[in-house]
């Protein structure tokens, strides 16, 4: 085996990658193993990515070929890539599409080239419920099975390629506005253009179904907007609360030719259907007691709905997975920050919304200018000895709240509020108790659960006009959250060691600004606790995306 100590990377035989962060080559090896490895740790000086199965069927989805993917690992690789990695990279991504699914007449078939292989899979039990007879050309699938079959398949590790068409849906004519109802020029922007058209793909049956990766502040509403246009057909937006579903009909009016009287808001406030409805994935999963069914998914039949657009759909919960398994001939496009969800049904994601289609790395954008500039830090406070002892004596799980909730960043945050005195700044946190005290001792405006929809969305709009420079906020703020001047974001609790989160968080102050295009993101950790252990873990999303992540000690501030 060859060696090569100028180069970045060693590719060991357990599909794991070490790169060098000192080294020069850093950055570029990084973003060559994006597209289909995952960072799984980012100590100081080694990070150790991992190739899956899923990143390479994504990969393939996304066109990456195995050749390509095993010369970009010989690339930066010391030691050469190990022979068996190479074949299993092929086997791997050679996989995917091997099983199709296609149309013949009123029937769904699953075929394959490989008629032996499709006849072992078919004898799995779990296969054989779904199929309802057999034919020359392949097995009829039973006609609610088109989702759940690929859910079984991919768990045997065969990733279908589904090619049997999409419904039409009910027309609904929709246009873009060259001038915004606000009266500013508008246009896509080439990568949103580039997005929707990888989704779209000429209205090909190749293309319907797929997710798009994309930072927060990236204009993701607009691509999804773009699909719609594309489409002209009856939609359903699905999205995370009733402030992104305002912000979604705002977008629609703002910048298509959409009467009002053809969108409707489904909420726990107003249930009102139109050709263009927009929806919270928290009605749809409401019911009166766990014995119930699930009243308001009647939704997914109330039109002939053409597409179904899933924003934050790393968050889609379980609920709506299973219903979505149910209409697969209906377009479904998926919109993220971050692959990444916490209950790891990242294949339910690939197997019923669709795969990666589209992504655009956050460093990428920062540097053309898309997305602020973001300067991420890390600052650790001490405990007070009352507080360590507390700590000493508690659970794992006090542990960690214990921490988070040390009463020494109030400090820190004034000093940190001092520092950016005519920025405009969120505070966020995980506990309410602890958001009080805060929003108490700095008479800030503070919103949580709590607080109801309209002083929400009145407090937004005085902050995004200025009025208001400091808002504290909840977890309720994570996602879909537009406040474009935010530039500073301190976050003194946050949800154990959630990537997504940390992504989210970041994305609210990522939006381009008219000024200095610049953020400001500040982490406050309880040093040597449960809390700066899970903190590492939060991290791993900004480190893969490029950002620098500076460790600062409170006694060097205040």
């Amino acid at each position: 085996m060859s060696y090569r100590p100028d180069l970045p990377m060693i590719v060991q035989s357990d599909r794991t990658i070490l790169l060098e962060t000192q080294h020069p080559m850093f950055t570029e090896a990084r973003q060559a193993i994006h597209g289909f490895a995952e960072l799984i740790k980012s100590p100081e000086y080694m990070h150790t990515y991992r190739i899956t199965p899923l990143s390479l069927w994504n990969a393939a989805a996304g066109g990456l070929t195995h050749e390509q993917v095993s010369e970009v690992l010989a690339a930066y690789s010391k030691y050469g890539v190990p022979p068996t990695i190479v074949k299993e990279i092929e086997e791997t991504m050679c996989r995917y599409g091997r099983i199709r699914l296609e149309k013949s007449g009123d029937d769904m078939i699953l075929k394959s080239e490989d008629p032996l292989l499709l006849a072992e899979l078919v004898g799995y039990k779990s296969i054989t419920q779904l199929i309802e007879e057999s034919r020359e050309e392949g097995y009829v699938i039973k006609p609610f099975a088109r989702g759940l079959i690929k859910q079984e398949l991919i768990h045997l590790g065969y990733p279908v390629s589904d090619i049997a068409g999409y419904t039409t849906g009910e027309s609904c004519p929709v246009k873009w506005r060259k001038i915004t109802s606000t009266g500013r020029p508008f246009s896509l922007r080439p990568y949103q253009e580039e997005a929707v058209n990888a989704f779209y793909s000429g209205g090909a049956v190749t293309g319907g179904s797929g997710t798009l990766v994309l930072p927060c502040g990236a204009g993701k509403t607009v691509i999804g907007l773009g699909a719609i246009c594309q489409l002209q057909t009856a939609t359903l937006i699905l999205t995370t609360n009733t402030t992104s579903v305002r912000q979604w009909i705002s977008e629609l009016l703002d910048k298509t030719g959409l009467d009002s009287s053809l969108v409707g808001e489904y909420t726990g406030d107003r249930k009102v259907v139109k050709p263009i409805t927009v929806a919270t994935y928290q009605i749809l999963t409401y019911r009166p007691s766990a014995e119930d069914e699930f009243p308001h998914m009647k939704l997914f039949s109330e039109r002939d709905w053409g597409l179904i657009i899933y924003d934050e759909v790393h968050l889609l919960p379980a609920p709506v997975f299973r219903v979505t398994s149910g209409i697969q001939a209906t377009r479904r496009l998926g919109l993220t920050a971050t692959l990444v969800r916490e209950d790891g049904r990242e294949e339910d994601v690939f197997t019923l919304i669709g795969p990666k289609k589209y992504e655009v790395p956050w460093k990428m954008m920062e540097e053309q200018g898309w997305i602020a500039e973001a300067r991420c830090r890390e600052i650790r406070l001490p405990f007070e000895a009352k507080w360590r002892e507390a700590y000493a004596r508690a659970t794992a799980r006090q542990k960690f709240r214990i921490a988070a909730e040390n009463p020494r960043k109030l400090e820190v945050v004034r000093y940190l509020l001092d520092q950016h005195p005519h920025d405009q700044v969120l505070i966020i946190g995980q506990y309410v108790d602890q958001l009080d005290q805060m929003a108490h001792a700095l008479q800030l405006p503070l919103i949580t659960g709590k607080v109801p929809e309209s002083e929400r969305e009145l407090l937004y709009q005085q902050f995004k006009q200025g009025k208001i420079k400091r808002l504290i906020v909840s977890k309720v703020a994570n996602f879909a959250v537009d406040l474009p001047d935010a530039n500073v974001a301190i976050q003194i609790s946050g949800t154990f060691g959630s990537r997504q989160e940390e992504a989210q968080r970041l994305g609210r102050i990522l939006r381009p600004k008219t000024d200095e295009n610049k953020a400001h993101f500040y982490t406050l950790v309880t040093r040597d606790t449960r809390e700066q252990e899970f903190s590492l873990h939060r991290q791993l999303f900004l480190v893969e995306q490029g950002y620098p992540y500076d460790i600062i000690e409170m006694e060097t501030l205040v």
